[in-house]
């Protein structure tokens, strides 16, 4: 069975516009723009696209964001530590809907 992730696809996604050249035209406009260095440099927001690439599983963007962040200068160490952020941004926003679930329990306990 053929894989459905393919790297060489990422290669692809400038054609997005095919259909609707404009809505891409605007899509890539504005995300050059959000990843130019700002308050932040351009290797921290690759960093911090790493971590949520990690976190949406989206392995296309892993590849990207880790060859961006080593063009940037970010180290596997940093690149690592991102994604423990990542994941445990992730296991907390998890832990703490429990609180919804004491809450229904607490309200039906009643």
């Amino acid at each position: 069975m053929a894989d459905y992730f393919k790297s060489e696809d990422l290669k692809k996604f400038g054609d997005i516009g095919r259909v609707n050249k404009d809505l891409a035209d605007n899509f890539f406009g504005y995300y050059n723009s959000v990843m130019k260095a700002g308050a932040l440099s351009e290797r921290e927001k690759a960093l911090i696209a790493l971590a949520v690439a990690h976190a949406q599983k989206c392995p296309y963007c892993i590849d990207a964001y880790t060859t961006s962040c080593l063009e940037k200068g970010a180290d596997e160490a940093q690149m690592s530590e991102a994604v423990h952020v990542a994941s445990a941004m992730l296991a907390g926003i998890t832990l703490v809907h429990s609180v919804q679930m004491m809450n229904h329990i607490d309200s039906k306990s009643l």
